[in-house]
């Protein structure tokens, strides 16, 4: 065994070069290339947005409808979900298996998802494989044929995730979130029922497909090694003899306007940890005020260099992450702070929280940190969009939310030309922690003690919803 002498541990060590001290300088931005969109629409209203890419021999197909989970019927939550998954579970021409071989054998891939605002079948494929992949993406959204046996799986499993969703922490937070900001407006549900998982029938399934998906409803977007005008051809051959039905279009409540900070407490009995979410109203995504958000956003809490998790992570230790989220949606929206911390320091959390909530309110970002958050956004933009699949979903945001065509070609500079004094007056508008909602999951006899302090009102819920006395 060697034995290290005096001299050795009083060797000096050799100090880093002076440009290991320095941050290196962010690199210039490049120019965006972003093809232009081809657009034309078929005579049954049905909007096509098609982009040559021949980078690579692949074509990415996104066919979205505008309302989402939110056209669902008040009494059938979880409706626009139940309906994406079973178009792919057999139509009138194919099995749940033959479609699954028939994707598999192509090497393609075919997925159907939901949000609050927009339905989306989403397919890829190698371009040599254009035509057979286009008319399985009509198959399915033309003759879905719903069978019973696929209903009463989809019916089974749902409630099975719905036991499961009921012991996650996150769940908890988000519905009860839900349901505190947006009251009855349709945002306010997020998962089905089990009682309107009994009540969807075949019938219900039909009936709504012709209601929603509705060619004048929809865009599809194409993006890949295509020729736009063969394509259009072979998609008016495809759908032009789609038609729509008549169906008288929802009208919403406006979310509840918040007067008082309250705590809403879900009691999990010997939770280790607390989970917490600080709400407050905010923005529809085709605001004014989207870019500054999005600043402020970014410098308070998007990623792990923002002010929360330095502050409530880095510096005191209380959690291993501390965010903010922005949620803007088409018909409104939420700005929210969001932690999982030990339960002992769940006090103490809030107000570090509540500490960097009126600081960015309060004081004028500095000029270094402003600049730090734009190139962040600036530079990951280009990322975001440099792949089809990124490319093709960008698109399909723009064309759901209604954003302006030049969206994408503007978005830095729109980034770019935010101040120090929009993020505070946005900031002083949108985020108004007298106004909170303070949803925490945890352990309720360990917490309330600890959080009186920051709210004037405190309700307390159990795990299935029920409000306690």
């Amino acid at each position: 065994m060697s034995v290290q002498t005096t001299s050795e541990t009083n060797v000096r060590r050799p100090q880093p070069e002076t440009f290991r001290r320095n941050q290196p300088a962010p690199l210039k931005p490049r120019a965006l290339k972003i093809p232009l969109a081809v657009e034309t629409r078929l005579g049954n209203g049905l909007q096509l947005a098609m982009v040559h890419d021949a980078r690579l021999p692949i074509v990415s197909f996104r066919l979205a409808f505008r309302g989402g989970d939110s056209n669902d019927p008040i009494q059938l939550p979880g409706l626009s979900d139940m309906m994406a998954h079973l178009l792919t579970e057999g139509t009138a021409t194919r099995t749940s298996l033959q479609i699954a071989e028939q994707v598999e054998r192509l090497g393609a891939t075919l997925s159907v998802s939901s949000t609050s605002d927009f339905m989306t079948i989403g397919a890829s494929s190698l371009a040599v494989y254009v035509d057979e992949i286009l008319e399985l993406i009509g198959d399915v959204t033309l003759q879905p044929s719903f069978p019973q046996n696929e209903i009463d799986l989809a019916r089974e499993n749902t409630k099975q995730m719905l036991i499961q969703q009921r012991a996650q922490p996150n769940f908890l937070a988000s519905e009860r979130v839900a349901k505190v900001m947006f009251g009855q407006h349709p945002y306010a549900r997020i998962s089905p029922t089990s009682e309107s998982l009994d009540v969807m029938t075949r019938d219900t399934f039909t009936d709504f497909h012709q209601q929603t998906m509705r060619p004048d409803h929809a865009v599809l977007l194409v993006v890949g090694d295509v020729d736009p005008d063969e394509t259009a051809t072979k998609l008016e051959k495809l759908f032009g003899s789609w038609t729509s039905t008549t169906r008288n279009e929802p009208t919403f409540s406006s979310p509840p306007e918040r007067t008082e900070r309250v705590a809403y407490v879900i009691d999990r009995p010997g939770s280790a940890q607390s989970n917490i979410v600080i709400a407050n109203a905010g923005i529809t995504r085709t605001s004014a005020d989207y870019f500054p958000m999005l600043l402020m956003h970014t410098i308070l809490g998007a990623n792990a260099s923002s002010r929360l998790f330095m502050n409530l992570r880095e510096e005191k230790g209380y959690t291993y992450g501390a965010y903010s989220s922005l949620d803007a949606r088409r018909l409104a929206g939420t700005f929210r702070a969001t932690a999982e911390v030990r339960t002992p320091v769940t006090g103490a959390s809030l107000h570090e929280f509540f500490y960097e909530l009126e600081r960015i309110r309060n004081e004028r970002v500095p000029d270094e940190e402003l600049k730090n958050a734009k190139s962040y956004l600036t530079g990951v933009f280009p990322i975001r969009i440099e792949t089809q699949d990124g490319l093709i979903d960008q698109l399909t945001s723009v064309k759901m939310f209604e954003l302006p065509s030049d969206y994408l070609h503007t978005y830095r500079d729109q980034v770019n030309a935010v101040t120090a004094e929009d993020v505070q007056r946005v900031a002083q508008q949108h985020v108004t922690p007298d106004r909170a909602a303070i949803v925490i999951v945890g352990d309720a006899t360990e917490i309330e003690g600890q959080i009186k302090d920051y709210a004037g009102t405190i309700e307390r819920y159990d795990t299935e919803g029920n409000k306690k006395q």
